[in-house]
């Protein structure tokens, strides 16, 4: 679709932001799209500044990709899916936030995957990224597990695994834990050699900087190390009866997102893997689509 076709019908813009980065794609009403930005993390426990900071920065990436003028973020209809807003004290702050769009709807990340993942049909997603929960829409059922952030939960997600990682390599060096290979990987990871190394590479640090080191437990579990496999299989159990209490409500599709989608299915359990279905479009489309759904509603009444 031109550009000059796309200024005589409605403009969407879908956002997906989490704990790594915020993705937003604008979409004629026909869902072509039309452009798409990057930009930094969007997880409002992490901070409402940054958050704004990095949505806006997103939507300016997309308008430029586009082709149109800053300005016309006034003409978007956008649809946010933001990880953090089941926190209903942060759902409000964002909600009463002085956007620059035409108009905003809000829901969560896991509501606008779900929705995407099954292309605006009924469904289960886990996403596991930087954090993990998971999410089933049947009729008019709704179930949402975990999600509860680092340091609370977030079992079997990037950060989880780099924590576990960090945690189990600290132990070993100090003569209480069993030797492993993710030593060297994590001292070559923060060009250090000893503890205290680590320690101070991690110390006060986000979920983000220990989601980084998730790759090397999955490269070292592959390798037969025995502290990274036991580490992997424990979130991988996790996240396999994740799915199976979302499969509580028969979904009728289930999906996987996320960076780890890929490297954990590996490690889930048999009856869990016999059920993933590939995801049909991605979460900022499910934004979009739940943007064009509740305006549809709004203008109805």
């Amino acid at each position: 679709m031109g550009i000059g076709q796309a200024k005589e019908t409605s403009l969407y813009i879908g956002i997906d932001g989490g704990g790594s980065k915020c993705r937003a794609t604008i979409y004629a009403s026909d869902f072509s799209i039309v452009g798409t930005g990057v930009a930094g993390r969007a997880n409002p426990l992490h901070g409402l500044a940054q958050t704004f900071q990095s949505i806006e920065e997103s939507t300016q990436l997309a308008l430029a990709d586009a082709g149109l003028k800053s300005s016309d973020s006034k003409r978007l209809i956008a649809g946010l899916g933001l990880a953090g807003v089941n926190v209903s004290r942060l759902y409000e702050q964002v909600l009463n936030w002085q956007h620059p769009f035409a108009c905003m709807y809000l829901t969560t990340d896991l509501h606008t995957a779900c929705i995407g993942a099954h292309e605006g049909g009924d469904g289960a997603v886990i996403i596991t990224g930087t954090g993990s929960c998971g999410y089933a829409h049947v009729g008019g059922e709704e179930l949402c597990l975990g999600g509860h952030g680092f340091g609370l939960g977030d079992k079997g997600s990037g950060a989880w695994l780099g924590q576990k990682a960090s945690e189990q390599v600290l132990l070993a060096l100090d003569g209480f834990g069993e030797k492993t290979m993710l030593t060297e990987r994590l001292f070559a990871h923060f060009n250090v050699n000893n503890a205290m190394g680590i320690v101070d590479n991690l110390a006060g640090q986000s979920s983000s900087t220990y989601a980084k080191l998730a790759r090397n437990v999955f490269e070292a579990a592959q390798l037969k190390d025995g502290v990274a496999q036991d580490i992997v299989r424990e979130g991988a159990g996790y996240i396999s009866e994740l799915a199976r209490k979302l499969f509580t409500i028969e979904p009728p599709r289930f999906s996987m997102i996320g960076g780890l989608a890929e490297p954990l299915a590996n490690w889930l359990d048999d009856d869990v893997i016999a059920e993933i279905a590939p995801t049909l479009q991605p979460p900022e489309w499910g934004a979009a689509f739940y943007a064009q759904q509740e305006h549809h509603k709004l203008q109805q009444k």
